[in-house]
């Protein structure tokens, strides 16, 4: 065979594998269709039995509702992925019911479609302003809603997987690739964001940045690989030291780590550094270059204040990072703080 006739059969294998790819990613979404639920919201007890016939039949799960009441109910338990409504309920109108379901939790990516006798233009106005995606007249014409039951359920998981993918996107964005923890561009948006929740709420905000101590030497002593996972091994013990939801443990750069405690004054923030300046210790990471200990150790600068519109994180950043300073000064593996409120150290 020559070369040529290769190179022919490597692209028609190509391109059979490619076919083959396409053909699976069809029948998976084809088979997430089928799995789909529908909930049909209608008074007439008829026209529930009806739908729910063609419904099933064409393979979809179905959960029934006779009012507006029942409706939301229905969804908040099932969490439906498609709502078919009409207008006329007894106890509210189909808009109202509309209104109430966009706010329950998950109701922004489940497509509704109203199915009603009314045909003025008011009614009709009125549910796609509501974020109605579909309106389809009575009597129903059941080949044209099971087409547009399809598009409404396609363009449904479209969005929800390209809000999936953007959010994993997101947390890679915002992870440090080597330590598995918070990189630097997430810590400046949690302090931001914690900095207007406690100017709110009017409670404690507090920061440490700690700096692995002689860890240069540690990288000449070691390698560089060997280095790597000591900060691994760092992180994964400072991170182990916060377990409060809105604490935050990130690598602020380098051998540095960042650590935001909300709710949090010095005198608590200290405690916190302490105990991660001893856990680090007790990791007991060979360090023979180190000038204060056998072992790998790290020292802390800590500062606290209560957050204030006229005021910025920088100040909390830089106090905390004189902090660290003074820290290095009284020769490391220790932990230093400043009082912002007092301007006082602590005792």
């Amino acid at each position: 065979m020559t070369l040529r006739g290769i190179g022919h059969r490597v692209n028609k294998e190509r391109s059979k594998g490619s076919e083959a790819s396409s053909t699976e990613k069809v029948n998976t979404i084809q088979s997430e269709l089928l799995r789909s639920l529908v909930l049909i919201v209608d008074d007439d007890r008829s026209v529930r039995a009806q739908l729910r016939l063609w419904l099933e039949l064409d393979g979809y799960r179905v959960v029934e509702a006779a009012d507006g009441a029942g409706c939301l109910s229905a969804y908040s338990e099932h969490h439906p992925d498609l709502v078919l409504m009409d207008i006329t309920l007894p106890d509210q109108d189909g808009f109202q019911c509309c209104e109430k379901l966009q706010s329950l939790s998950g109701a922004e990516y489940t497509p509704v479609l109203i199915i009603s006798g009314r045909t003025d233009d008011t009614a009709i106005e009125r549910a796609f302003e509501l974020g109605v995606l579909d309106y389809i007249i009575k009597p129903i014409h059941w080949g044209l809603l099971r087409h547009q039951l399809r598009r409404l359920l396609l363009e449904s998981q479209s969005s929800r997987r390209l809000e999936s993918e953007n959010q994993q996107l997101n947390r890679i964005a915002t992870l440090d690739s080597l330590t598995r923890i918070p990189n630097r561009r997430r810590f400046d948006e949690h302090l931001d964001a914690m900095w207007r929740q406690m100017n709110r709420e009017e409670g404690w905000l507090a920061v440490a940045l700690g700096d692995v101590d002689f860890f240069k030497p540690y990288n000449d002593t070691y390698g560089h690989l060997a280095g790597d996972r000591c900060l691994q091994a760092i992180a994964a013990t400072l991170s182990k030291c916060c377990r409060r939801p809105l604490d935050l443990v990130a690598r602020y750069g380098g051998e540095e780590f960042g650590i935001i405690l909300p709710k949090t004054d010095l005198e608590g923030a200290m405690k916190v550094a302490t105990v991660m300046n001893q856990a680090v210790r007790e990791s007991n990471l060979p360090h023979e270059s180190s000038e204060v200990a056998p072992n790998v150790t790290i020292s802390f600068g800590v500062a606290a204040l209560y957050p204030r519109t006229n005021n910025i994180p920088d100040v909390l950043l830089e106090a905390a990072d004189r902090a660290l300073y003074s820290a290095k000064s009284l020769g490391r593996n220790c932990v230093f703080g400043i009082d912002l409120e007092t301007r006082t150290l602590p005792q």
